[in-house]
């Protein structure tokens, strides 16, 4: 049994039986949907999808803070490691890595990576999504921001993720359609909706994405987080 906690946006703590704290794309100062009540007594590793900036800057802060493991792509990692971060792990798509009691597997994504930086854009690699496999071997999809691509059946043969994080905005993502199609692909158990109503242009619903699932025939559950609320799974 983890504790999972939605932050807001595709801000996602979970917290392992053995009390390891891992953090999904840190986004906290500027996202309007963060909840100000929460607190991080403890932060073990922090996983980072790719460099935007509703993903990646707040990392800086709080990896000064705790000193965890922080993994994402090489060039991620190359630009923390400037700002003076510690403990980098660079990695790419189709490598694993075990930090804190989990392993972390890059997945691919189709989406950008920029990374703003003052007045500059620098290049941040490619965007991509994990999957984390529990040390009781179940196995967690954070798919990061992406549109629906068919090699989502590769990450379900290789990996068979249960439960899955898939934006549903729309614009910059997948939308409800696309995402609903995802859980198909992905053959999810259980799919949380992210990345959504942070910003008016991000207009996809939880609704709108039951109601697509509906559509399909798909035995997906969807389970809407509270932000701010923890759960166990």
């Amino acid at each position: 049994m983890i504790e999972i906690t939605w932050l807001g946006h595709a801000t996602i703590e979970m917290r392992l039986e053995s009390g390891e704290v891992i953090l999904v794309d840190p986004w906290i100062e500027h996202n309007p949907l963060y909840p100000k009540s929460h607190q991080f007594s403890r932060l073990d590793a922090i996983l980072i999808t790719h460099g935007h900036f509703d993903h990646l800057p707040d990392a800086v802060p709080v990896a000064k803070k705790f000193k965890p493991k922080v993994v994402g792509m090489n060039e991620v990692a190359g630009w923390l490691g400037s700002k003076g971060v510690e403990n980098c792990i660079g990695m790419n798509k189709g490598g694993t890595v075990e930090v804190s009691g989990i392993q972390a597997t890059m997945t691919h994504a189709v989406h950008s990576s920029g990374i703003q930086d003052g007045d500059q854009m620098i290049y941040g690699g490619e965007a991509a999504g994990f999957v984390v496999t529990l040390p009781d071997r179940r196995a967690i999809y954070f798919a990061g921001d992406t549109a629906a691509f068919s090699d989502m059946q590769l990450i379900a043969q290789l990996y068979k993720p249960a439960l899955g994080f898939l934006p549903i905005g729309d614009h910059y993502t997948m939308g409800p359609r696309e995402a609903a199609l995802a859980c198909r692909l992905l053959n999810l158990k259980q799919a949380v909706p992210i990345h959504f109503a942070t910003f008016p242009v991000l207009t996809g619903t939880p609704a709108a994405f039951s109601a697509e699932l509906k559509t399909l025939g798909q035995s997906t559950e969807m389970w809407p987080l509270e932000i701010g609320k923890t759960v166990k799974w």
